[in-house]
């Protein structure tokens, strides 16, 4: 997937016009660039990308001189507006590997959480992988319908991947775990003791 880009030579406080005309400044970097690139894009058509590709999938950045295949690196967010703010690209080459974060996905329905015995906690978000850029998921989906007692855990080592990729995080790293909700029932009950002592 493309995003048209064009050459930036604008940089500091006078970013924020070009911001309000929906125009995006990035920097483009990498190993095999004799230094990095100053760009401009538009706000929509990166936000449809991103929500297809995430971080961990290839784009091709194209467009007055500019031809790279890239991952979204970083993303700076106005924490006020939630409006991006720039993007950092890392450029990368389809014939070399590379290592991304990969998010993790929770999909299916946990039976010890549809009974009530306990909670699924997700422990870790995401995982490193290494592959070619265009053999990179999106994601890394786990499912929970085998989650059915206390202490049931699902473990990096238990990640389905295509073996086109390897994961660099170690195999007993936790990705989900179920844990009790006792301590939940405890603190509502310690709650209604407060209001009952207060009336």
């Amino acid at each position: 997937m493309n995003l048209e880009v064009s050459n930036r030579n604008v940089f500091g406080k006078s970013l924020s016009s070009y911001r309000k005309k929906d125009k995006i400044p990035g920097i483009v970097y990498g190993k095999h660039l004799s230094e990095s690139v100053s760009i401009f894009f538009d706000r929509l058509p990166f936000i449809k990308i991103y929500e297809e590709k995430g971080y961990s999938m290839p784009i091709n950045l194209v467009g007055d001189g500019i031809n790279e295949l890239v991952l979204i690196y970083d993303i700076q967010v106005d924490p006020v507006k939630n409006s991006v703010l720039h993007v950092d690209f890392h450029a990368v080459k389809a014939d070399e590997k590379t290592e991304a974060e990969v998010s993790i996905v929770l999909v299916g329905e946990a039976p010890v959480e549809k009974q009530g015995l306990g909670k699924i906690e997700l422990v870790k978000d995401s995982v490193l992988v290494e592959g070619l850029p265009n053999d990179l998921p999106q994601n890394i989906s786990v499912d929970l319908s085998k989650m059915e007692s206390i202490g049931d855990g699902i473990f990096v080592k238990d990640l389905l991947i295509d073996n086109k990729i390897s994961i660099k995080d170690s195999f007993d790293l936790p990705i989900v775990a179920v844990v009790e909700i006792e301590d939940e029932k405890d603190e509502e009950e310690l709650d209604e003791s407060e209001e009952e002592i207060q009336n």
